[in-house]
């Protein structure tokens, strides 16, 4: 027998080591069957669950529980990522807490460090996915350091280094002055901070007196400064075009150059241009052939391209010297308050230096071609479908992508150098040296490769390239990819990039991009504002069925999620609603499978209707499904299970499996177990904890768990129109009463008699063969058909043609309810009014914050609703 009380946290680690001991997670286990794959975006090996990650493996072991019961060899391929510069500041900070670094152990005895932290505290993250329900195949996990993928990194770098699309240049990148290393975009933080625009004054060259005034927000790098820039079509410095201005301080002359960069409308329109320095001021260092000077080391301390005054000072002592210096020398024009965005390291806490140093670039824009050609083909296509407008502006836009880092932990780049600076890529040191020549003394380059280098590879990389093994030939290329927005560009982009390149096929064909989670009031979630939600802790509370359950009803296409405990809680009270129900068809002995239970088979109309209705819900839930609709998946079996199954066909079969006719009471038990059956398999990739539990509870002996089930593939066939519109009339005839007395503060236990009145013949069928049913569950004395009934001192419900009529006399007080009612829509219109000049006010909407707002026009919407319903209340009654 089931417990009475339903409690996740006895059930879920249970079925959970099950599954994985069983080998129920395991692909090719159907050989013949169709293969589906998805390969997890591989978690840092640092990391640990947060709400992101729990929608998005939820999502996909949503898809991957769907197509396996579907009955295809699915294959969920787990494994992390070596996280290259976070796994090293992890490291080197238990270093710190024994008073020694990295570079006290040396390169070699620092990588084994790492190695040795990874096999103790690495796993957390895989750990966790287990408690979310995750059914990836653990027994195919990789690593991105692990022998097999390093030897795919060691390829690709070498295939693309001698097709030339691997080179070192000199450009700038986005350097970490406190780690030392390139860093990603995506490791740059923007943060908004107040500053200052400094105005300077630039001696024009050979014009006594004169002087081109520009604005920048970083006083120091004037120092680095080769030209101005002003618009080619800015009148006001036409005749400075191609003269020069005298960089103060420095004493360099400056070509004036026409660029669009520059922009009349901002500060002087004059813009000085520092290309070491500086992203965009690079680009036209670029267009113009200027010179670069660098004047930072490593550091970001000023170097020896600095006049000698500022060498060795740190750039914000520099900045506050130079800015004393030019208002002695009268060249300081003005300074204003400015709101500007500063890049920090989002590792190091420090701001991030544009600098100018060589590295190893991917060139990203030739391979980007067939990239953007297989989205446009529909190769593979992006939901929601307006994420590829951001993938084309991204790709067709795309720059060299540096792949070097300064770091001790990652792929060390397979380059070698000799005395004379020749370069030799190859896959390892014995044929850089046979390249060199016997006796060459080769260096190899200290640099690591971006962490995203070898991510690029996973969806082929995993599956044993590359060698061709036979599951790179079945699973490759992949089904779907579920992701987040952020890293199309990082992450899903390189992708296809290295897919179509080394394997000729596109990744995965399908590109599911999930929506931002954030707090209940719609914030985004951060540790600042105190707010983030750690999923294990609702996991604790509530169980991963019910985390599982929310995610999946409030991930819509394109909205974000607004995630609030109370739906948590709420999902977790659908699973004690499924449970009970389970309780009571134990009870009452629908029970035993269903294998041999042909649904076309019954005859009670009641029996008919639920079989139609868990064919239609069944269409409804594959459909989303297939269509990465997941809210309306949740929403169509949410409201199937709850609402048809559990309040109105439970109720509906009392009566017959109490009654004396046993072959009624048969079809009915076998009928509910047959449509449990149903719901459980429906609800099992979202549920899969507590429907397995019940799986088993419900029957003696199952042939498989539900894991390994069947999806419900039901026909159309089954659907009965005619038995749905007559259980919908018992429905709406129910609910109508229900409300009505609710409405009028009938008292719940009070029985009474009601009419009807203007019954058409089919009503009239209707009420003769369900009017016991109906004044059960409504709580009536008695329903009965009459013309003459009278209105006077009643409520009158029109459901469909007819209209029922509730006599109420000596019941409640009709005079008082009135009043009361009169009372309630009165203060709702007041609170309306209130709201409705709110929200018309446009101060109100530009000055409070949008989360305001919107609370504001939710409030007015339910008020109106409520008004709307206290009338209708008020009106009905007689």
């Amino acid at each position: 027998m089931l417990d009475k009380t339903y409690n996740p946290g006895e059930i879920e680690a249970r079925w959970y080591d099950h599954w994985e001991g069983s080998g129920a997670f395991k692909c090719g286990q159907r050989p013949d069957a169709q293969p589906y794959t998805i390969v997890i975006p591989p978690p840092n090996v640092t990391g640990s669950l947060h709400v992101g990650h729990a929608l998005n493996n939820t999502l996909q072991d949503i898809l991957i529980r769907f197509e396996r019961l579907r009955g295809k060899d699915a294959l969920w391929q787990p494994g992390t990522d070596h996280a290259g510069i976070a796994t090293q500041m992890v490291v080197e900070r238990e270093l710190a807490k024994e008073n020694t670094s990295r570079r006290d152990l040396g390169r070699e005895a620092f990588v084994k460090r790492v190695w040795q932290w990874k096999e103790e505290s690495g796993g957390k993250i895989t750990r966790q996915l287990r408690r979310l329900g995750s059914s990836c195949d653990w027994s195919r996990e990789r690593f991105t350091m692990d022998e097999g993928l390093s030897a795919a990194v060691l390829k690709v770098f070498v295939d693309y280094y001698r097709a030339g699309l691997i080179y070192r240049d000199k450009r700038l990148v986005n350097w970490d002055p406190k780690l030392h290393t390139a860093i990603s975009d995506l490791e740059v933080e923007s943060r908004e901070e107040n500053g200052h625009l400094w105005y300077f004054r630039y001696p024009v060259e050979g014009e006594e007196g004169r002087h081109l005034v520009v604005a920048t927000t970083r006083p120091e790098t004037m120092l680095g400064d080769t030209a101005v820039a002003v618009h080619p079509e800015d009148e006001r410095y036409k005749d400075l075009v191609g003269r020069h201005v005298i960089l103060p301080l420095v004493g360099r002359r400056l070509p004036i150059v026409a660029d669009e960069w520059a922009d009349p409308e901002q500060g002087s329109g004059a813009v000085k241009i520092t290309p070491a320095h500086d992203f965009n001021d690079f680009e036209v260092g670029k267009r113009h052939d200027l010179e670069m000077v660098n004047i930072f080391d490593r550091e970001a301390v000023l170097n020896d391209n600095a006049p000698e005054a500022y060498r060795g000072l740190d750039r914000y002592e520099a900045r506050k010297r130079v800015v004393a210096d030019l208002e002695e020398q009268g060249l300081v024009e003005k300074i204003e308050p400015h709101v500007h965005m500063l890049p920090y390291g989002d590792r190091s806490g420090v701001v991030i230096e544009p600098w100018l140093t060589d590295q190893w670039y991917v060139d990203a824009e030739t391979l980007a071609q067939e990239a953007i050609r297989a989205v446009e083909d529909g190769r593979t296509r992006f939901f929601p479908k307006n994420w590829e407008k951001t993938y084309y502006e991204w790709m067709r836009n795309i720059q060299p992508w540096c792949i070097s880092r300064q770091l001790w932990w990652g792929h060390q780049i397979p380059a070698w150098y000799d005395e004379a600076g020749n370069v030799y890529v190859a896959e390892s040191a014995e044929a850089a040296q046979a390249e060199a020549g016997a006796g060459v003394a080769l260096r190899r380059d200290p640099d690591v490769l971006d962490t995203w280098f070898s991510s690029a590879l996973w969806p082929f990389s995993t599956l044993g390239w590359p060698e061709e093994t036979p599951e790179l030939a079945r699973f490759y290329p992949t089904s779907t990819l579920v992701t987040a927005f952020d890293i199309i560009f990082f992450w899903v982009a390189r992708m296809m990039m290295s897919g179509l390149y080394f394997r000729g096929e596109v990744p995965f064909k399908n590109v599911y991009i999930t929506s931002l989670v954030r707090d209940a009031q719609g914030k985004k979630m951060s540790k600042s504002l105190g707010n983030v939600i750690d999923p294990l802790d609702y996991i604790d509370k509530y169980g991963a069925d019910a985390l599982r359950f929310t995610l999946a009803a409030m991930e819509s296409q394109g909205r974000d999620i607004k995630l609030a405990e109370s739906r948590v809680e709420g999902y977790r009270n659908f699973g004690t609603k499924l449970w009970n129900a389970a309780r009571f068809l134990e009870m009452n002995g629908c029970v035993g499978g269903t294998g041999d239970f042909d649904p076309a088979t019954a005859r009670l109309t009641v029996n008919r209707w639920i079989v139609s209705e868990t064919a239609k819900a069944a269409g409804a839930v594959t459909a989303a499904l297939e269509a990465f609709r997941f809210n309306d998946a949740a929403d169509a079996i949410y409201h199937f299970t709850w609402g048809t199954f559990c309040d109105w066909y439970l109720e509906l079969i009392k009566p017959v499996l109490t009654g004396d006719d046993e072959g009624d009471a048969e079809e009915a038990r076998r009928t509910a177990a047959w449509a449990a059956d149903q719901i459980l398999a429906l609800l099992h990739p979202f549920m899969p904890f507590i429907t397995e539990e019940l799986w088993h509870a419900l029957a003696g002996a199952r042939e498989t768990d539900l894991i390994l089930a069947h999806w419900p593939e039901l026909s159309e066939e089954l659907i009965d129109e005619g038995a749905a519109d007559e259980i919908g009339w018992v429905i709406r005839m129910v609910s109508e009463i229900r409300t009505g007395r609710a409405e009028a503060n009938v008292p719940a236990g009070a029985k009474i008699p009601a009419y009807l009145k203007g019954a058409g013949a089919d009503t009239a069928s209707r009420l003769a063969t369900h009017g016991g049913m109906i004044e059960r569950l409504a709580r009536l004395e008695s329903l009965t058909a009459n013309e003459d009934a009278a209105t006077d001192g009643t409520l009158q419900l029109v459901v469909d043609e007819a209209t029922v009529i509730l006599p109420l006399a000596g019941v409640i007080d009709l005079a008082e309810e009135r009043a009361r009612l009169n009372k309630a829509i009165d203060k709702t219109s007041k609170e309306i009014k209130v709201l409705s000049g709110r929200l018309k006010n446009p101060g109100y909407l530009e000055k409070a914050p949008e989360h305001i707002v919107a609370e504001a026009r939710e409030r007015l919407a339910a008020e109106q609703q409520t008004a709307e319903k206290l009338q209708a209340a008020l009106e009905r009654l007689g």
